[in-house]
Parts: structure tokens; sequence; C-alpha cells
């Protein structure tokens, strides 16, 4: 439940301006919560002057008062900061910490989601990347037999025959050639009823680890496989209703780049 300490309240009506689904109203001068169309965002907390609201359904120590020396970033270092972001497939034979990877998912957790409905979830696999790993190969080599028996798409097969190569040479030799993991010592899930919530929240966690000096490799071709064979998701302990939208391959960069690099005009409609 969300409530006022109206002892602080200062009457602003900040917060009853502030508020989408207009869940306060004043009350002889003072804020009062209903609590009944409210979905919980918080903005209210965010927004009184005299920190007069607070809640007992979220932990209040998640709570961090403005300053602009720590919360201010500067545009063109933002911007500067996303042009050398890269994708990387060369990691170091090197733990990722735990500590690190919560504070991956701590970028998530505080993304915006729709109507605030905070239904991002995150699955780490570690010590079991082998058995994900085999288990995918096996989903992408059936899969390649199928593209080559039933497509005509050059693409397609061009894709085809490289899961079958990666899943025989992953036979042969399982601790060697790794182009699908590339031998990153972690993998982060991250998955949700709706699937744009996900993705803005994998966003999100990909700048939190450039910012920890790791590099990432989303992985497609894991998440393909888990919409063709449920029981990667089982093997995860992704419920059914879940959408894997993002497997962030994790790690530290065995590589240096040294500049940016240029891309395409955007295509920009104004009206």
């Amino acid at each position: 439940m969300f409530k006022v300490n109206t002892e602080k309240c200062i009457g602003c009506e900040l917060c009853t301006k502030d508020c989408f689904v207009k869940d306060i109203e004043m009350v002889e001068g003072k804020a009062e919560i209903k609590n009944v169309r409210c979905f919980k965002c918080g903005h209210c907390i965010a927004v009184c002057p005299v920190a007069a609201i607070s809640t007992d359904e979220y932990d209040m120590n998640d709570v961090i008062e403005y300053d602009k020396d720590s919360f201010e970033l500067d545009a063109d270092n933002l911007l500067n900061f996303i042009r050398f972001e890269r994708t990387i497939r060369h990691f170091k034979n090197q733990d990722v910490e735990n500590e690190k990877i919560l504070k991956i998912i701590e970028a998530g957790r505080f993304t915006q989601t729709a109507s605030n409905a905070q239904n991002v979830n995150y699955v780490v696999v570690k010590e079991s990347i082998q058995d994900v790993r085999k288990m995918t190969l096996e989903t992408l080599k059936a899969m390649g037999h199928h593209i080559l028996e039933n497509s005509t798409n050059p693409l397609y097969k061009k894709y085809a025959r490289m899961w079958i190569k990666m899943h025989d040479n992953f036979i042969i030799n399982p601790y060697g050639e790794d182009n699908l993991f590339f031998k990153a010592p972690a993998l982060i899930m991250v998955t949700s009823e709706h699937a744009l919530n996900a993705g803005l929240a994998s966003a999100n966690m990909k700048l939190m680890v450039d910012a920890l000096g790791l590099g990432t490799v989303f992985s497609g071709f894991l998440v393909r496989a888990a919409e063709e064979n449920p029981a990667i998701k089982e093997f995860l302990g992704i419920d059914k209703s879940q959408n894997l939208v993002a497997c962030m391959v994790v790690g530290y960069p065995n590589i240096k780049y040294r500049r940016t690099t240029p891309r395409r005009k955007p295509n920009i409609i104004w009206k």
C-alpha cells in the first residue's frame, strides 16, 4: 500500500498532478492515496519534494535522493559510449563475478515496463552452459536438416549448413571451437510475457555490461532453438507463458577496439 505521511505533506499537489491514474486526491490540504486505481509506478514517491510518500510493497532502500553529480550524464559522452558498443565474440578464460551479473540485472529491473507490470525475469547460466549448448546445437542441427530438405532460400540453407557443422564439431570436441557461445563463462536469459518489456530491459542491461568492462553478444541462435524445442525452456526453468526474448552471452572481452565504426544514415520521416 502507498501512503502519505500527513505531518510531512505540504499540500503542493505535485503528486496529484503526476498520478496518471488519478488515484491521489487532496483532502483538507493533504494528499491522500486511495490505493484503488494505483498501479504502483512510484511517481508520487519520486516527485514529492519532502519525501512524504512511502510504500510497504517495495523496499524503500531502493529510493535514492537525486543529486546532479551522481545522476546526470553528458549527452555527447553518452552518445559516444553507445557508438563505441561492439558485439563481442572473443572472451577471456575468466569468470564473471556474480556481483557484476547482479548489477547487470539491476539495470534491467529498473527499466520501465508497460503499466508498471515489472514482469521481466532472468535466468543466469554458468555451470550448465555446456548442457544448454548441447541441447541448442542438437535442435539447430535438426532444424538445419529440415531447411535443407524443404527450403530453396539460399540464406536459410547457408545457416542450415552452419548449424549442422557447429553440432558435428561439438560432438567431435565439446571444448573446441565454439561459434554459439564463444566460450563465454555466463549466459543471462531475459524473459517476459510482454516481449517489449524484456527487450527494453535487455537494452539497458547491454549498457551496464559495457560500463562494467564486460562484453556481450546476443545469441539469436539459442532464442530460435528454444522457440523450436520446448525442452530448452523447460531445462532453463522458463515458464511456458514467458517469451525468451534475449540470451546475453557475457564475459570479459579478449579483444580491444580503438574507435567507433560508421553506420548507415537514419531513415527518418518528419511530419
